[in-house]
């Protein structure tokens, strides 16, 4: 496959990310109506931690273990002490709060960490597989099964559990479900850990993947948010996929020369395509008075 396998491993495996933070936005969405734009912020907060603790020769699993704490610290923060009081707002109010909370995050990651060429080094990386002739590092695999994972596990969870019954049940008709004695607060709590979860660990692998940088890691949720569209805010299924297709082609239009310098439109040019193709059979109307 030469230089396009090399493309397409390393494509697979943003991609992965890509969905796996879809995914975390899709749950919280699903539970809360928040869409939440600091999602790459928290990721961030935690692979930055993670990284120092490294440079200050603790183990990779105190770095993971923390990482994946602060961003759930932080996004439970956010969950359970601002979001409650902009419950009954619109949810463009709902979104713009969670970018005022990414940009707070943001400016002290930036204060604390200058800019400086860093690399997060996982011990993942040190073991891998060919397969078709392409090299597998250890790191790429994790993000592609923790990306299939999450999405079995999650979807696994909203159907064979209580809490996962009440999520489905604040998505219909929050006012409804509370009225029926849904501990509406409690449960979109969990939505918010699982969601600070999956963002740390998206923090790590993009850290690790990519490039380790605050801000750069803070815009990860414009391709997350793509494929999140992509599912339309609904399917993790469809989100996984979406995620793994932008990544790709992201990657594979590095190849080639007239676009390869347009290549961060990817998430949006592959979003508005798939919606276009999702509504080709259906008409669009318009209403009101003549």
């Amino acid at each position: 496959m030469g230089i396009y396998g090399i493309f397409l491993a390393a494509g697979l495996a943003v991609g992965a990310v890509y969905a796996l933070s879809g995914v975390g936005l899709v749950i919280l969405y699903r539970a809360t109506g928040v869409l939440n734009l600091a999602y790459g912020a928290i990721g961030a907060a935690g692979a930055m931690v993670a990284w120092q603790l490294q440079q200050w020769g603790y183990p990779e699993i105190l770095g993971w273990a923390t990482a994946i704490s602060l961003s759930m610290l932080l996004s439970v923060g956010y969950g359970r002490f601002i979001a409650p009081h902009l419950s009954y707002r619109e949810q463009v109010v709902k979104a713009v709060a969670t970018l005022g909370f990414a940009l707070m995050i943001l400016g002290i990651l930036s204060w604390c960490w200058v800019e400086s060429p860093r690399r997060l080094s996982l011990a993942s990386d040190n073991f891998g597989f060919d397969l078709l002739g392409v090299r597998f590092t250890g790191t790429r695999a994790l993000a592609f099964l923790a990306a299939l994972a999450a999405t079995v596990g999650i979807a696994a969870f909203l159907q064979k559990t209580r809490t996962g019954l009440l999520m489905r049940a604040l998505a219909n008709d929050r006012n409804l479900s509370a009225i029926l004695g849904v501990p509406v607060l409690k449960v979109e709590t969990v939505a918010w850990l699982i969601s600070g979860l999956l963002s740390g660990f998206s923090g790590m692998m993009f850290g690790d993947l990519v490039r380790l940088n605050p801000t750069v890691l803070t815009f990860l949720v414009i391709p997350a948010i793509a494929a999140a569209i992509v599912g339309r805010l609904n399917s993790l299924t469809i989100t996984l996929v979406g995620g793994m297709f932008i990544g790709v082609v992201e990657a594979m239009s590095t190849l080639i020369q007239p676009i390869a310098s347009l290549r961060s439109a990817t998430p949006f040019v592959v979003a508005a395509l798939l919606l276009l193709w999702f509504q080709r059979k259906r008409r669009l109307i318009f209403s009101g008075n003549d």
